[in-house]
């Protein structure tokens, strides 16, 4: 009998790519996709666990570098997609299920109606307890970063930002009630060149990472999923660079 296969996610390249490279090989039933954070309420959340200069620092970072490097870096990220397959067709509309958040009760209902097999989680907020109890299903995130000593955002960028390049990387992990702390299924780690930056490592992640996660459906259809020991037991939450982080990297460690 087959598995039901549900997608909890935000909508960016990610998604789509790894929508398609599953649904190629198993039939995806339902894609709950949630809305983004609005701006105000995220830098209010923000100020609270990290201060004002970071927050700032972070803000600025988001508006002054990266549409640069996003402009930038077309070129290359047209070229990883093509080197590596990405596929790239738009989500169908008719399995889209739009919530405000994953954690909405119109969410938490579908998934004790639907009752799904497997979940792959990509790119949202953290999942409730309520989420996670409401299904015996397995939940399975990418992270672009290797677990645990690369947690939460950037994990490529802080990983090469602290010369620490055998950890750059992707892990495809399970889903707990703790951020990117979830038993280790696959990691794998990337070879970036001089062409790449911090808005590009996350493609040659999702090109390592996308087959991990075809394994990690494939290995639980055979009731054979089976965690495995991480790279590294250091542990450590990142949050976004601030533009004095990048300046200070790009210009005294050649990390773009």
């Amino acid at each position: 009998m087959a598995k039901k296969i549900f997608m909890l996610c935000s909508d960016c390249f990610s998604t789509v790519s790894l929508y398609n490279h599953i649904n190629r090989e198993y039939a995806i039933d339902r894609i709950i996709v949630e809305q983004p954070f609005r701006g105000a309420s995220l830098i209010k959340r923000r100020l609270r666990k990290l201060g004002f200069w970071k927050v700032t620092g972070q803000v600025l970072f988001g508006l002054l570098i990266v549409p640069v490097l996003n402009k930038g870096s077309r070129k290359r990220i047209r070229e990883i997609i093509e080197e590596n397959k990405l596929l790239e067709e738009p989500l169908p509309i008719d399995k889209i299920i739009a919530v405000p958040t994953v954690n909405d009760d119109a969410c938490l209902q579908l998934m004790i109606k639907e009752k799904p097999d497997i979940v792959i989680v990509n790119g949202t907020r953290i999942l409730s307890k309520k989420i996670l109890e409401s299904t015996d299903a397995v939940f399975i995130n990418m992270h672009t970063g290797i677990t645990p000593k690369y947690r939460g955002v950037h994990g490529g960028y802080w990983a090469l930002a602290k010369n620490d390049p055998s950890n750059c990387g992707v892990t495809v992990h399970l889903v707990d009630k703790g951020i990117d702390t979830g038993a280790v299924l696959y990691q794998e780690t990337i070879s970036v060149t001089q062409k790449d930056n911090f808005v590009t490592y996350p493609y040659l992640q999702f090109a390592k990472g996308i087959p991990l996660v075809l394994r990690s459906i494939e290995d639980n259809i055979r009731n054979d999923l089976k965690s495995i020991p991480p790279a590294t037991t250091e542990s450590r939450l990142w949050s976004h660079p601030t533009i004095w982080n990048y300046i200070y990297n790009r210009v005294f460690k050649r990390i773009k």
